[in-house]
């Protein structure tokens, strides 16, 4: 198990070579920004715990689509219906 420090960005930026060795050596380093944690820094390959980079694949969560008492269509009466949509139904130009 790796040891765990926080540093300050103003001395990561002034003391880069110093604070890498210390991950080289196998510790973890949080760099704070006026005390608040913004980052991590990890010996390569130590488990972190937590994804690189964390996304979700339902960011909206799930849909609840209300019943407007409409009919209920088939795939191809929707794309029928879609289809329609774009037709010119006056037959003019408008102009």
């Amino acid at each position: 198990m790796s040891e765990s420090a926080e540093v300050p960005l103003r001395e990561l930026n002034q003391q880069t070579s110093r604070v890498l060795a210390r991950v080289a050596a196998g510790e973890t380093v949080t760099i704070t920004k006026d005390g608040v944690p913004i980052g991590d820094i990890v010996p390569r390959g130590a488990p972190t715990g937590r994804p690189a980079y964390p996304f979700r694949t339902d960011p909206m969560g799930d849909l609840d689509f209300p019943d407007l008492g409409g009919p209920v269509l088939d795939d191809d009466e929707i794309e029928a219906t879609l289809r329609g949509l774009g037709e010119d139904v006056g037959g003019g130009t408008g102009a």
